[in-house]
């Protein structure tokens, strides 16, 4: 009798844990995909590979060719963290972040995803009133692979005047800013049914295209409400009136800005994952936050934004929802306990925050116990 039909699909992640923090907070994230695998029968198989600082000291380049052949065979790719000081003498198109831009564009993971949920134990640790942030849920829509930070021409050159200038090109088209669109207008369907689409149509030609199409697309979506706001207005929305907020959907530099501004309103940069994915649903998966080389080693880092990130892996490329459910019922259980790592407790002289390591135990032990 052939039982092949039968056997457990064999999922490839590949780990990417880079730079300052990023093996610290990447090793929790490795501990809790190990349990939920075990407990859902999931069949994940490891690899590692090098990306960013690490990549340049061992292979003498961010983006080498062994991790590019790494990431081709990869179902979803797991990053911690790119960057430093020790690389900033480096020219600018050779340093750690260029690595992370380099596989974005080669995997062509067009589609940045960053959710802003605020947990209910972190209002108070919030930039804002709680007040004005529970029940905090935003998804923010980011285009990840066009725009400035990858437009042509761009350099440093002296002009005319022999004075040193620096010169970048902000560029989308039609085709690029309907994909990102689609998605947007889907997830938004998904979810409120409201999407904002944050340009600068008023000064910038290639934002002004951005908004004609969005208009266009949203015929496509008659159950989506869409409004437009300029970038400088939506900032401020963003640490005014938050809630106001479902879906938005922006460029990738203003993506950036935006997605870094709604991390503070979540309590702390170190609870915020974000997916980037290719139009076949393969992805790469990372917390929001840097390298903070600071205390890199000193197990002081907060996995709980690269954990979040591996259950989104597990939900958008792995086909495991029920797991990544279940991480997520594990994070929000551990901090329903008053469990905080030291970011979350600022403040607060009396805390006694977790580690590293002793909140990955945390994350694993209620994982365990559903």
């Amino acid at each position: 009798m052939d039982f092949q039909g039968h056997r457990a699909v064999t999922r490839n992640v590949l780990l990417l844990p880079g730079d300052g923090i990023g093996p610290e907070v990447m090793s929790e994230a490795r501990r809790v995909l190990e349990a939920a695998s075990e407990q859902f029968s999931l069949e994940l198989i490891f690899t590692e590979g090098n990306l960013g600082g690490v990549a340049i000291d061992r292979e003498g380049q961010a983006y080498p060719e062994s991790t590019r052949s790494l990431a081709y065979e990869a179902d979803a790719i797991l990053l911690g963290a790119v960057g430093g000081p020790k690389w900033d003498a480096l020219p600018a198109g050779e340093r750690p972040e260029r690595g992370l831009l380099a596989i974005r564009s080669d995997l062509d993971l067009f589609c940045n995803y960053r959710p802003a949920l605020l947990f209910p134990e972190l209002a108070a640790a919030s930039s804002l009133r709680p007040e004005l942030v529970s029940g905090l849920d935003i998804l923010i829509v980011r285009e990840l692979t066009g725009g400035i930070y990858f437009g042509e021409p761009r350099g440093i050159t002296a002009n005319a005047d022999g004075l040193r200038e620096g010169f970048n090109t902000d560029r989308y088209n039609e085709a690029e800013i309907r994909r990102i669109g689609r998605l947007a207008f889907e997830a938004a369907g998904r979810r409120n049914g409201r999407l904002c689409s944050v340009d600068k149509a008023n000064v910038l030609e290639v934002t002004m295209l951005w908004r004609e199409t969005m208009e266009a697309l949203s015929a496509e979506y008659p159950d989506v409400s869409l409004s437009h706001m300029y970038v400088v207005n939506a900032a401020m929305q963003l640490v005014k009136e938050p809630k106001q907020f479902d879906v938005l959907v922006t460029g990738n530099l203003f993506g950036d800005i935006l997605s870094d501004i709604a991390a503070m309103l979540t309590g702390s940069i170190g609870m915020l994952p974000s997916a980037s994915l290719n139009a076949e649903s393969r992805g790469l998966y990372e917390p929001v936050h840097g390298s903070a080389p600071d205390i890199a080693g000193l197990d002081k880092a907060n996995p709980l934004a690269t954990i979040l990130s591996a259950a989104m892996a597990l939900r958008y490329s792995l086909n495991a929802s029920e797991a990544a459910d279940a991480i997520e019922r594990a994070v929000a259980s551990v901090l329903a306990q008053g469990l905080t790592t030291a970011d979350l407790v600022a403040d607060d002289p009396k805390a006694s925050p977790l580690g590293t390591r002793a909140m990955g135990d945390a994350v694993v032990s209620a994982l365990q116990a559903q």
